[in-house]
């Protein structure tokens, strides 16, 4: 018999490996030579150089070295993969899947927009009795709830037009503001029918914002528990088409009980309880998480993740399928790299490589089994259970893969379901157990419970222990982006999401769990790389970025050489380091689609960020671990290194002195810098002398 046709084809880059490798071999060679040149200064009887001085540049080379030689990870195997999901089973053979949608803040992140990015999720190529939506509102926001219940009442006309036309764009707001959103051009009937759609979308849209206008935001610290299945109850669907009355996927809102005086995890927290109350409501095997800012741009995002998940050679050890972030509202330019180009056309396909990407906190497929296990199979003790889960007996009896209720739809959510998950949403739910925490069961510390607490960085921590439980992930790239969101637009924004990233990621690297100490023998070296770059980059960037913009320039000013001269040998080896991480970076740049802008503004944009938002968080994290708070770049000559810092930040320079239109800098920026510039080189004058 003939072997069934793949799911999926795997395909490794050799000519990516190729170039990856013999680069990373001969940067290596002249770090070495850099080592050397700075190490046999050190045994000189005689110096004519402060020893502290070069003791301090020497070490910020050593760790940006050190960091640069943790990334060399990434490339060592980027792979590419290629799904067909024609060859899935027929739709009663799929598996059910639940979307979790979170929003915490309805003044930061719009009602409106959170109900496109939960109409997009019903609107997946689905069957519709195995897809689940839930909104998780942190806020408590009767506006969010209110917005559900239009959005439910939109859903009978939306969900019924994209499946007659074939509707790519799911996103009714994406829809309708594309120049050109029609597959059926001079179809008279189609166009009609949009006409009509738009017109219910504007009104919903209206209903929407004037909720917003009118309404009460509500005490995002301090409100109960809601827990409401939403059902239109209005009549209008009368008005539609008989053939298209097919049941709508279950939507469910769910907003947990929140009180000043409980800790509540923030956005791991919020996860956690639709974990649970998703669990007795719907129990799906698979779960897609989303931000409330990241929509569904295309409806075949399930079915493609499901080639990987129903795969019989993979899917016992697969724990998740991670999509890129991809962002709607960047321009060509993109100054501040929203992108994240680095990370998702380049990091994440060489850690598909190796064991898989990281979780990424939107935009995954992940089996329900790997963030709790199916304890079953090996505790039978219902004590131990309990004293892991909380007390709830149908969340223990959800733990059993056949589990399904049966009684949870808009029409007979029953009063004791009800009461169940307002318990399992309360604050006080998780008080000695073991959610957000490993498990030891039986004496074996084998599993995690939920989302981990541990950082702030859910996402990152509770992927690189999944990898260390020996699961395993997978990264899909198709042609059209699978899900859209919003970037970061302005330096301000930029900063403040840096800063929390560098507090989330170096929280990890200073933990217990430390991938370059907790990793190596749970994974491979090559994955406790990745996941140590990714982990120390910002306290490894910042520290020598700030040692290197400062004395370099100090010592220029005062005729004092850390760098070879040019007809020196050795300041061949400073040249070509130097050039040989600006080509490599290039190269990337262009290789996925950049240009030299690109490289520029990435250059640029590196250097800010490791001066100010990882310094911020970097410390945020150590002063965190003192008690003290509540809870690559490489060397080259010294005039060369001045003049590549101008070019890199002239649109800095032509934002303070040349440019008199809105992109301006203020002029007290302008001033306090100065100011800071002058002090800095005043005192460490003083100091050199």
């Amino acid at each position: 018999m003939d072997s069934p046709l793949p799911l999926h084809v795997c395909h490794v880059n050799n000519l990516s490996v190729i170039i990856n490798r013999l680069h990373a071999l001969l940067h290596c060679i002249a770090i070495g030579f850099l080592i050397y040149y700075r190490a046999s200064y050190l045994l000189q009887e005689t110096r004519a150089i402060p020893i502290i001085l070069w003791l301090l540049v020497f070490a910020s080379e050593l760790l940006l070295s050190f960091i640069w030689l943790l990334g060399r990870a990434y490339l060592w195997r980027p792979v590419s993969r290629t799904v067909f999901p024609e060859r899935l089973p027929e739709d009663d053979k799929l598996p059910a899947i639940d979307v979790f949608i979170c929003t915490a803040d309805p003044e930061k992140e719009p009602a409106i927009g959170v109900m496109n990015t939960v109409l997009s999720a019903m609107a997946l190529d689905y069957p519709v009795d195995k897809l689940h939506v839930y909104l998780s509102d942190d806020g408590g926001s009767p506006i969010t709830l209110h917005g559900m219940r239009e959005a439910c009442r939109f859903a009978k006309w939306w969900l019924p037009f994209c499946r007659r036309y074939g509707i790519k764009t799911i996103c009714p707001q994406a829809y309708f503001s594309e120049a050109d959103s029609d597959d059926y051009f001079g179809d008279s009937e189609f166009m009609v029918e949009k006409k009509k759609i738009k017109e219910k979308y504007e009104m919903f849209e209206e209903h929407v914002t004037k909720a917003v206008e009118d309404g009460d935001y509500g005490n995002s610290q301090n409100h109960s528990t809601i827990i409401e299945i939403i059902q239109d109850t209005s009549g209008e669907s009368e008005t539609i088409r008989q053939a298209d009355l097919v049941e709508m996927p279950l939507l469910i809102y769910v907003s947990r009980e929140k009180r000043p005086d409980h800790l509540h995890h923030f956005k791991a927290g919020a996860l956690n309880v639709l974990l649970r109350v998703s669990g007795v409501i719907s129990n799906s095997p698979y779960i897609l998480g989303l931000d409330c800012d990241m929509y569904c741009n295309d409806p075949t995002s399930a079915r493609q993740a499901m080639c990987f998940h129903l795969d019989p050679k993979i899917s016992s050890s697969l724990a998740f399928v991670q999509f890129p972030q991809k962002f709607h509202n960047i321009n060509k330019y993109d100054i501040y790299d929203g992108r994240f180009r680095s990370a998702y056309c380049v990091q994440w396909q060489g850690m598909d490589g190796l064991k898989g990407p990281v979780l990424s906190g939107t935009g995954y497929y992940i089996k329900r089994e790997s963030l709790y296990a199916d304890f079953t199979h090996t505790v039978n003790d219902i004590s131990e259970l309990k004293d892991t889960f909380g007390k709830s007996n149908v969340l223990i009896n959800s733990l059993h893969q056949s589990y399904k209720q049966n009684n949870a739809n808009g029409e007979n959510f029953s009063n004791v379901l009800q009461e169940e998950t307002g318990v399992l949403a309360s604050c006080s739910y998780e008080h000695q157990t073991k959610w957000g925490e490993e498990a030891s069961i039986k004496h074996i510390n084998l599993y995690i419970v939920g989302i981990l607490y541990q950082s702030v960085s859910e996402d990152l921590f509770t992927g690189f222990i999944l990898h260390c439980k020996g699961w395993t992930s997978t990264y899909l790239t198709p042609f059209r982006p699978q899900f859209l969101g919003t970037s970061t637009t302005n330096l301000n924004d930029l900063l403040i999401q840096g800063t929390r990233w560098g507090s989330g990621l170096t929280d990890v690297g200073l933990s217990r769990f430390c991938p370059l100490l907790y990793g190596p023998s749970r994974m491979s070296l090559l994955q406790s790389m990745c996941y140590g770059e990714l982990s120390f980059f910002p306290l490894l960037y910042c520290l020598p970025l700030w040692c290197l913009a400062t004395l370099p320039q100090l010592c220029l000013l005062n005729g004092i050489s850390l760098y070879p001269e040019v007809s020196s040998p050795s300041f061949i080896v400073f040249s070509f380091i130097f050039i040989s991480a600006i080509c490599k970076h290039l190269q990337e740049v262009i290789s996925t689609g950049g240009s030299i802008y690109t490289w520029r503004n990435e250059q640029r944009i590196w250097m800010i960020k490791s001066v100010t938002a990882h310094f911020y968080g970097s410390m945020d994290t150590i002063l965190k671990l003192l008690g003290l708070r509540k809870a690559s770049f490489l060397p080259t000559n010294k005039v060369l290194l001045s003049l590549y810092i101008l070019i890199i930040n002239f649109a800095i320079v032509e934002g303070m002195i040349v440019r008199k239109d809105k992109g301006r800098i203020s002029t007290s920026a302008i001033l306090l810098s100065s100011v800071f510039s002058v002090i800095l080189l005043f005192f460490g004058s003083i100091i050199l002398m």
